[in-house]
């Protein structure tokens, strides 16, 4: 591997549909949800058969860096990068570009989520080194998941011309970025089969997505500017936070890869990936009984259920009893009691949303 590849861990996100259990103080990627290592830990082991330590950085906020850097003490301390307040993606690639370009001009970097599971990691770092070749080419790369059924909760990517094949994996450009779509068009994407699931992975040198955020996003750039300049002095914090605040909340989409002109996607076949995003996307992914049913508790009983999820997670003796359900998601923490049909288990952002209109912060 080159000296000149990173990896970018972005490790910033609340977790919202994975409530009660992801809160704000310990959102999902702090959690053992498969497995007994984190999310976050799996994320940083996963990349350790491609990246050095020393060549994997995280940005998150100030509390989860503190937990992440007891969770993997590998990762050097500088290599985390601080927001001081969620500004989405945009923001957070942007300022993690700039600080890698300091360190390394010639820098490549790799953009991956600490809360996604990924069953075939050989697989999966195969397709992040055909990317690093495809990125040194000039290209912004996203890495397009192959769509098992027609997802209405993730946003697509449509293929455009072919652009070649390296190490058997096809590379394509990237001619559209869609929102997520209704239930029919989801199933036009995929009967079309030129369409991805966009992943949210992206491969560039530093250089290259710095250029387009110049271009796309000038007040961004104007900032980045502003806090690399000041980056090794005694004023740095006081002036990334200024600049920081001022701010506005874009996603790396709508503010780069949609307009960019050199985007390329590779389709990611046979990843077994999820992105563990909601509560049915967990149970698709955790070992499951003959009823279908995934028991996760200390004590349980069900009597004619089937496809239904228990988890509970604190040290009360408390005992669960399902009869004659089916497809229920059953969520205990103690202080929250969640019941939900695992078709809606996307609607439990709601619910967070609903606590911080009552400010109600004890149970976000």
């Amino acid at each position: 591997m080159s000296e000149n590849n990173y990896a970018l861990i972005m490790a910033g996100g609340g977790g919202t549909r994975l409530w009660p259990l992801s809160r704000k103080d310990k959102p999902k990627q702090m959690l053992k949800l498969v497995g007994d290592r984190t999310l976050f830990q799996v994320s940083v082991d996963r990349l350790m058969g491609l990246f050095p330590p020393e060549n994997i950085l995280v940005v998150t906020s100030a509390l989860q860096a503190t937990a992440f850097q007891e969770q993997v003490p590998e990762i050097p301390k500088d290599n985390y990068i601080v927001e001081p307040g969620p500004r989405d993606t945009a923001a957070a690639i942007g300022l993690s570009a700039a600080i890698l370009k300091l360190r390394d001009p010639k820098a490549v970097m790799s953009v991956v989520t600490a809360d996604h599971f990924i069953d075939h990691e050989s697989r999966f770092l195969q397709i992040l080194r055909v990317a690093q070749q495809v990125a040194e080419t000039g290209y912004l790369v996203t890495l397009g998941i192959h769509p098992t059924f027609p997802s209405t909760g993730f946003g697509y990517i449509q293929q455009g011309n072919y652009l070649g094949t390296y190490e058997g994996r096809v590379v394509f450009e990237a001619l559209n970025f869609k929102e997520k779509p209704d239930r029919e068009t989801a199933e036009k994407f995929i009967n079309a089969e030129d369409h991805s699931w966009n992943s949210g992975m992206f491969i560039w040198q530093v250089v290259d997505v710095l250029d387009e955020i110049e271009k796309q996003m000038p007040q961004l750039h104007q900032a980045l500017n502003k806090i690399t300049d000041a980056w090794e002095t005694a004023d740095a914090q006081e002036v990334l936070e200024k600049v920081w605040s001022g701010l506005d909340k874009v996603s790396v989409d709508y503010g780069i890869m949609e307009r960019a002109e050199k985007v390329a996607v590779i389709p990611a076949k046979g990843l077994g990936w999820s992105d563990v995003g909601s509560w049915n996307a967990l149970y698709d992914v955790l070992e499951k009984d003959t009823d279908g049913n995934i028991l996760n508790s200390k004590e349980s009983i069900v009597i004619d259920t089937k496809n239904s999820m228990i988890h509970q997670n604190h040290g009360e003796d408390r005992l669960i009893v399902a009869i004659g359900v089916e497809d229920l998601v059953i969520v205990d923490t103690g202080d929250v009691l969640l019941v939900c049909d695992k078709e809606q288990a996307q609607d439990v952002r709601q619910v967070v949303d609903l606590l911080k209109e009552q400010e109600n912060n004890k149970y976000q």
